[in-house]
């Protein structure tokens, strides 16, 4: 889950740091007077004495074969080692606490989320194709606590945590990894791994824990177009194709091109949203709409404007048209 809390190994090597700057200022005071101290053997302290006294004093072991015996050692002791006993466990103990309460903590989160989130979207792949999809996510108004990030790269978890994304750090072929992610209950599914080979295992993994969830594949080559549908993906993008027919277009007509990127820019300019059709509008030609119609879904079925079957607009179709975006104050 989103945190901005300082990591474990941090907070950990802090406490060490303070840990040992404790105990090296016990042994420099007990050294410095180490003629008030007396030993067992009747032999003077060494550092090596003076290090062994800290440590069993720090640690409350105290063997008392080394023990304060004039009056200004049992005062350094009451006023300065005391204290530093304190802090010296404070450290260590609350390094243990503090680790074990941050764990339940983030286990309690991570499972009151997992029992309350529904309808949620799981971007598999956070590289290139899946920030896009992200942005093109939140763009058209989804939370970001409503998207789910899987990936293996602390890095890319790391910037999707910023923008308060959920993230789950493992592998999209493993089924134990997405149900962390709740994919059971998951709305939609982005697929867009790295390789072509990993989106099919994916695919398939995610198909068999949601059954119902609309899956969406990335491929870079068309040749496995089918292996993606086969798998369980109700839509499949060719990345690489798109790209290319793009970059052929820009060559000759670059403006179309400019209208493409515009279109599919939710931000601002113009956009292609999907929406109801109103009850005024059933038994009209989505031709003769105000809107810019360019096709209709019907029983989840995508027909062209000029198909046949979109004449007239039935009860329950929904319209894909172009809306304009208006720019940010």
């Amino acid at each position: 889950m989103p945190t901005t809390a300082v990591g474990p190994v941090r907070s950990i090597i802090r406490r060490i740091i303070g840990a040992c700057l404790a105990l090296a200022v016990t042994v420099l005071l007990v050294y410095l007077d180490r003629d008030g101290y007396s030993d067992t053997d009747g032999t003077p302290l060494s550092v090596l004495d003076a290090l062994y006294y800290a440590t069993v004093s720090l640690s409350t072991t105290g063997y008392g074969d080394i023990a304060p015996v004039s009056p200004s050692a049992r005062l350094v002791n009451v006023l300065v080692i005391t204290p530093l006993r304190v802090l010296f466990l404070i450290v260590l103990v609350g390094t243990t606490l503090e680790v074990l309460t941050e764990r339940s903590r983030q286990a309690w989160k991570i499972q009151r989320w997992r029992s309350r989130v529904r309808d949620h979207v799981v971007v598999i792949g956070y590289g290139t194709k899946g920030r896009s999809a992200v942005t093109a996510l939140l763009g058209d108004g989804l939370e970001a606590g409503n998207i789910v990030v899987v990936d293996t790269d602390p890095t890319a978890l790391e910037a999707a945590s910023s923008l308060g994304l959920v993230t789950v750090n493992g592998s999209g072929t493993r089924s134990d990894v997405l149900r962390v992610a709740g994919i059971p209950r998951a709305r939609a599914v982005v697929v867009a791994p790295p390789r072509d080979d990993t989106a099919v295992l994916v695919t398939l993994t995610a198909r068999e824990l949601a059954p119902k969830a609309q899956i969406v594949a990335a491929v870079r080559e068309a040749e496995n177009v089918h292996l993606l549908r086969q798998s369980g993906a109700d839509s499949v993008v060719i990345s690489s194709e798109t790209s290319g027919r793009l970059l052929g277009m820009a060559t000759s007509t670059p403006s179309v091109v400019e209208m493409f990127e515009d279109l599919l820019s939710p931000d601002l300019g113009l956009a292609i949203a999907e929406r109801e059709v109103d009850r005024t509008e059933v038994g009209g030609s989505p031709r003769h709409l105000s809107d810019i119609v360019l096709g209709l879904v019907r029983d989840g079925q995508l027909y062209r404007v000029d198909a046949p079957e979109a004449d007239a607009i039935e009860e329950g179709d929904r319209l894909l048209y172009v809306k304009k975006v208006s720019e940010p104050s």
